[in-house]
């Protein structure tokens, strides 16, 4: 496993915010343009950043298995639905990640923010990325929370560990981003979009992934990155 040393990641907390200041000029990514009727549901993750073993990692969390929910089971960042008493984007992704695995906001260093991101069910999601505390006594919460797992940012830097599958959507197609199974568990669909965001935001991301990032190109472009049927 690669050392953050051999990739150009920022070492502090002002080199994290350099980094993050400069996606602020940068459009929504919304791979669903058009197909929707209805305006999106606001809502935030926090994209927790964190120091193990000498590498930097991300958090992620395995949602608890619930009959008739399409998110069961699936690996995301901790986060949910903007409030109204939210006062803020950050303030909905720090309150949702304390109910969700117990981590109180005022543990939370925010860096910064990347591009929202629009899903599949038709959220508008604002990532949150700051640093974490490690180790930490994390409590997940039970009816939501499964799992709790960290990822090296070298790791999911590596292209080989990223797979482009097309999805037709009308009379385009949208590429959908699956990482391979990182200790059993699969990051996919719109957490995989915003791990590839903050790659994109550190210069790490391969050249022949970016052009399928931002959705636009046709589903025939040629790419090194494989393509193929969900595993």
């Amino acid at each position: 496993m690669k050392s953050t040393n051999a990739l150009p990641f920022p070492q502090n907390d002002r080199d994290w915010r350099r980094v993050l200041e400069r996606t602020r000029v940068w459009p929504m990514v919304d791979p669903f343009r058009g197909l929707f009727h209805e305006a999106p549901r606001p809502a935030a993750v926090l994209v927790p950043v964190l120091q193990r073993e000498g590498q930097w990692h991300l958090l992620f969390i395995q949602r608890a298995h619930h009959d008739h929910d399409p998110h069961s089971g699936q690996v995301s960042f901790p986060g949910g639905r903007h409030e109204d008493a939210d006062g803020s984007f950050v303030e909905t992704a720090l309150r949702e990640t304390h109910e969700e695995i117990g981590l109180p906001p005022s543990k939370v260093v925010v860096w910064g923010s990347l591009p929202t991101v629009r899903t599949a069910s038709n959220y508008l999601v604002f990532p949150v990325v700051g640093r974490v505390p490690w180790p930490f006594p994390f409590r997940p919460a039970p009816y939501e929370v499964d799992h709790i797992f960290t990822v090296p940012l070298a790791w999911l830097a590596r292209p080989e560990n990223l797979t482009v599958h097309w999805r037709s959507a009308g009379s385009r197609a949208i590429p959908v981003f699956y990482f391979q199974p990182y200790e059993g568990r699969v990051i996919w669909g719109a957490t995989a979009r915003v791990v590839l965001l903050l790659l994109a935001a550190l210069n790490v991301l391969d050249p022949a992934l970016r052009a399928h990032l931002v959705p636009g190109h046709a589903s025939g472009t040629s790419s090194p990155v494989p393509k193929g049927d969900p595993p």
